[in-house]
């Protein structure tokens, strides 16, 4: 089941548009306001909290724990408590989220064989303890993008919703679980400060608003601030892959969202992300996902 709604403040709103399956949650919210504020937030749900925080920069106070978090768009973690309180800092205007609530007990049945880490953060939550699943935040890479995607421009319905939004709430688990993984285990980031964190996402969102015309490292670099040294090697770092990989990725990904959901043609469709020749757009679509663009368009 899909809701949409709009919850007003007096300084702007938030855009909800959440999805349920056998009692998971999923919401994505599009928070947008005329001035930075504070505001708390509670829940008495007793359900298992993967975030992932999209864009925008904000502050949160985590009370069950007593640790504050200052995060930068383009991170995720899992989290649980019983009940749930944080304070919110906003440090942008506009903030994208995302989100997957378990119910506590369908968490645990999921994880009883799953890796170590996940099994002893299923333990705490067995003994009702407030815990945080790695103290090292993941990135929201590619992989993750294309995932909340899906799942943003699911056109399914009925059993076929269900299934698809069950089987994306694992994957996403999965992919959480791994990517914060991968990130505590670096033991000597190369990005060491927050400030070039920053600037390593404003690299992504000026790719992702530049697909059709992606600009060069160069332009890339002085645009941002950053040498184009530490340009590669601090993407790579935190996005687990190149920048012109994730921009084939996200123009590949773009496309197959055109081909399910508009009568563009794939000639259309290469012409508009800036592809040399529609050939070009087949070979790599077929590369990447398997098959052909007419096939997609054909088996929606």
């Amino acid at each position: 089941m899909e809701e949409k709604k709009v919850i007003t403040y007096p300084n702007g709103n938030i855009s909800m548009t959440t999805w349920t399956c056998d009692g998971i949650l999923i919401g994505h919210g599009l928070s947008s306001f005329r001035e930075l504020f504070t505001y708390p937030a509670h829940s008495d749900n007793d359900v298992v909290r993967l975030h992932f925080g999209l864009r925008g920069d904000y502050l949160f106070t985590y009370q069950q724990l007593g640790r504050t978090f200052d995060l930068v768009g383009g991170h995720h973690n899992i989290m649980y408590s019983h009940p749930f309180d944080i304070v919110v800092q906003n440090k942008a205007l506009e903030i994208e989220t995302f989100g997957v609530q378990f119910p506590r007990e369908t968490f645990l049945s999921f994880t009883q064989n799953a890796s170590d880490q996940l099994k002893r953060f299923a333990e705490c939550i067995v003994l009702g303890k407030p815990v945080l699943f790695s103290d090292t935040w993941g990135a929201v890479d590619t992989q993750i993008e294309q995932v909340i995607s899906q799942v943003m421009h699911s056109k399914y319905a009925g059993d076929f919703q269900r299934l698809f939004l069950l089987s994306k709430a694992l994957e996403l688990l999965v992919l959480s679980a791994e990517s914060c993984n991968m990130a505590a285990s670096k033991a000597n980031p190369f990005l060491k400060n927050k400030q070039d964190t920053e600037k390593i996402i404003a690299v992504r969102d000026l790719i992702n608003t530049r697909l059709d015309s992606p600009p060069s490292l160069t332009e890339i670099a002085k645009t941002v601030g950053l040498n184009e040294y530490k340009l590669k090697r601090g993407f790579k770092e935190k996005f687990n892959n190149t920048v012109f990989g994730y921009l084939a990725d996200q123009r590949l990904q773009l496309a197959h969202q055109y081909l399910r959901d508009t009568r563009k043609t794939a000639a259309e469709i290469a012409a508009e992300l800036g592809y040399a020749t529609p050939q070009h757009f087949n070979n790599a679509f077929k590369k990447k996902f398997g098959i052909t663009p007419f096939s997609v368009r054909n088996n929606p």
